[in-house]
């Protein structure tokens, strides 16, 4: 087994290890989310805390990690017995992304419960992580059904497993912790709730702490075990905190004063519900055992609004977790602490101590090789501007260029760029889907074969049974019970007989968006009007969970703005950057999306696109559409279209034109794509439901005879 590394050797990160430490001393706090950028010491400041959490008294022989003193009278393995029972150190368990259900909360052994009545249970991850630490790296990733069964159980301290009536339930208490990258796409916020305190963790921007961070990760790497060792008398003087703070934190007094500035902070940043009120009530208290006192003061509930509330106040989906300090601030300095202390308290926040081997600057060094943002014992502090800037879009240049990439005019790219305008208010949009059943990752868009949902028949199981189908299992028994010797009242049941349940529920999509970006669409207002419906839009795509692409053309080219991710904001801030300008080569952003689906088919195959484009319907240029100069550029556009169509794309038009004069260009484009086109105005009206609930009605009453053939193939 690898020597893991030193929680006290992580450099800077207050406050992602205190928020550790403080669910160390209370579980009830209710975990930790750490957002954070990739390479920032995420796992390794996790992976390092099991270390620090004392022994757990365990009943011998049990699977589920009950205490001696206070076993589980449900345990599946129970009664036990009275007696002094072993310790054993507390376990990190970890969950990977892709895990299944059954790994999660445990699996019955299906035909001898059927065949001989009884329980036989395999405990999952949950029952290996009771008194322990469950930790979720990627948790943006995991599928919605896992983190609910997952959030569930840490919030009733205990996992159910129902299997066709057979009913098992353990105990599972443990400390939740997940770490995601936002740029990987955000958590919902009904999710993002049930963590009782958030971090937001980034590199420092600090050539001193940089380096501080290589010289360990070097050293450890060189002798794991000799940097442990050097490390050892601050991780027991950490341990023996936790230890001590756990044993303080009944004693604690949280005073009618200390609750008014707790409901006054989280009525003042509007947050839903009364969950944030009581993790912030028990974040304060922990912070209160941490620094040895037994009374919170104003210290304590501040520090614990700047965890508890940045997730849970009311924002945008776009926006950035976040509050405002000098508001929370404001609202705290009209409850004044009634008896203040003068007396100096402990610094509560943890570090490595004041001795430790070339570590007199700050510095980190775990697996991931990250660095601390704050230094230790200090404010965090601002990292600076992020080392990635999100892409615009590019113009066309002017001049020379070489033969073999000429580069149009400003005459020839239809006028000079414009700046890029803001988005409109986004508005409620009703839902689009792609028809058919498909079988894609779990969301909430088009209808598919998934593993929850209702079930709708019974096939033979794929491998590993993981949904019976109870009914259809025992019609396929009955017919043998005489040739197998049946005698008695159970039925006897095979492997053959088993049969796995089919259900229906809803999938995530890929969303490619194809925007207008040319002069045509350049008046302001009006392209105001178009990124306000795309954001809305994307706005409905964060909510169905789907991933989202965006293609841009305009002048001469089309631009693939951002691939196809599950960062939804991104493609909004990629949008806001959206500039104007050009002549309008539609035929070239459809050859583009033509070929962006074709590589994310091999890449994702089992996810269905479904394909938006937002234009008036005019093509002006043929751009770089394939090279073809015996058409029209309106021809190109329309034998782009076809393509698409027979290659079984999903696509909704939205109709851009405005004015009392409408040329009705994006209505023949919608019908060359074999979809339904909708105005701006009609994507927020009652009346589209009947149009886009689902894109087939409009293929088949588009489509020529053999349409359906080209789909098809």
């Amino acid at each position: 087994m690898s020597t893991p590394y030193p929680f006290t050797a992580v450099v800077g990160q207050s406050d992602l290890r205190l928020a550790l430490l403080l669910n160390a001393v209370s579980p009830a706090v209710g975990g930790v989310l750490v957002r954070g950028e990739k390479g920032t010491a995420k796992s390794t400041a996790v992976r390092a805390l099991s270390a620090l959490l004392p022994q757990v008294d365990v009943v011998s022989g049990c699977r589920f990690s009950c205490a001696p003193a206070t076993p589980d009278p449900a345990c599946p393995d129970g009664p036990h017995e009275s007696g002094p029972g072993g310790a054993r150190p507390a376990r990190m368990v970890e969950l990977p992304v892709g895990a299944s259900e059954d790994r999660l909360v445990g699996s019955l052994d299906i035909e001898r419960a059927l065949a001989e009545g009884v329980k036989a249970f395999e405990p999952g991850l949950l029952a290996d992580a009771h008194r322990g630490i469950l930790y979720v790296d990627e948790v943006n990733l995991l599928h919605d059904h896992l983190i609910d069964l997952l959030l569930d159980a840490a919030a009733m301290g205990a996992s159910y497993v129902e299997r066709e009536g057979v009913s098992v339930r353990h105990a599972a208490r443990f400390l939740l912790v997940g770490t995601m990258n936002p740029e990987e796409g955000e958590l919902r916020p009904q999710l993002l709730d049930r963590f009782g305190l958030t971090v937001e963790v980034a590199a420092s921007r600090e050539p001193a702490q940089r380096v501080e961070v290589v010289r360990r990760r070097l050293a450890y790497e060189d002798d794991p075990a000799g940097f442990a060792t050097r490390w050892a008398g601050d991780e027991h003087e950490v341990r023996a905190r936790v230890v001590a703070a756990r044993a303080l934190l009944p004693k604690v007094s949280l005073g009618d004063n200390a609750l008014l500035q707790i409901a006054a902070a989280c009525a003042g940043f509007e947050v839903d519900g009364m969950r944030a009120d009581i993790v912030m009530a028990r974040t304060a208290t922990a912070l209160a055992a941490w620094a040895g006192r037994t009374e919170v003061r104003k210290e304590d509930v501040r520090r614990a609004a700047l965890l508890a509330l940045p997730h849970r106040r009311r924002r945008n989906p776009f926006d950035a977790p976040g509050i405002d300090e000098d508001l929370l601030d404001r609202i705290l300095d009209e409850f004044p602490d009634e008896e203040p202390e003068p007396e100096p308290e402990p610094d509560p926040e943890p570090g490595p101590g004041t001795e430790g081997p070339e570590d007199d600057g700050p510095g980190d060094g775990g697996p991931d090789g990250g660095g601390g943002l704050p230094p230790q014992g200090g404010e965090p502090q601002d990292p600076g501007p992020s080392a990635e800037t999100p892409e615009t879009p590019g113009t066309p240049e002017t001049g020379e260029a070489p033969a073999e990439a000429p580069q149009p005019s400003a005459q020839e790219a239809g006028g000079p760029e414009q700046a890029a305008v803001r988005a409109a208010e986004p508005f409620r949009t009703r839902m689009l889907s792609v028809p058919g059943l498909g079988e894609g990752a779990s969301g909430r868009r088009s209808r598919a074969r998934t593993a929850h949902g209702r079930t709708t028949g019974a096939q033979r199981p794929r491998g590993h049974l993981t949904k019976l189908h109870l009914t259809a299992t025992i019609q396929a028994a009955a017919p043998h019970q005489r040739a197998r010797g049946r005698d008695g009242r159970g039925l006897v049941i095979r492997k053959d007989d088993l049969r796995q349940a089919t259900r229906e529920g809803r999938e995530g999509n890929l969303v490619l968006f194809v925007v207008d970006a040319s002069g045509s669409m350049a008046a302001r207002q009006r392209m105001s009007a178009v990124k306000g419906a795309v954001l809305s839009l994307l706005l409905d795509a964060y909510q169905r969970r789907d991933k989202v692409g965006l293609i841009t053309f305009r002048g001469a080219s089309a631009e693939l703005a951002l691939p196809p991710t599950s960062s939804v904001d991104a493609a909004a801030a990629r949008l806001e950057q959206l500039p104007t300008g050009g002549r309008t080569p539609l035929a070239a952003g459809l050859l583009k999306a033509h070929e962006v689906l074709r590589i994310e088919r091999l890449r994702d195959p089992s996810r269905r696109p479904l394909l938006v484009v937002v234009t008036d319907g005019r093509a002006t240029s043929a751009g770089n559409a394939g090279g073809r100069t015996d058409s029209s550029p309106r021809e190109l556009a329309g034998h782009s279209a076809r393509l698409l169509q027979a290659a079984g794309v999903a696509s909704v038009v939205v109709d851009c034109e405005s004015g009392p004069v409408r040329l009705g260009l994006a209505g023949v484009l919608a019908r060359d794509l074999g979809g339904p086109s909708v105005t701006l105005d009609g994507l927020r009206a009652d009346s589209l439901a009947g149009l886009v609930k689902n894109v087939r009605t409009a293929v088949a009453s588009t489509a020529s005879p053999n349409s359906s053939n080209r789909r098809a193939a």
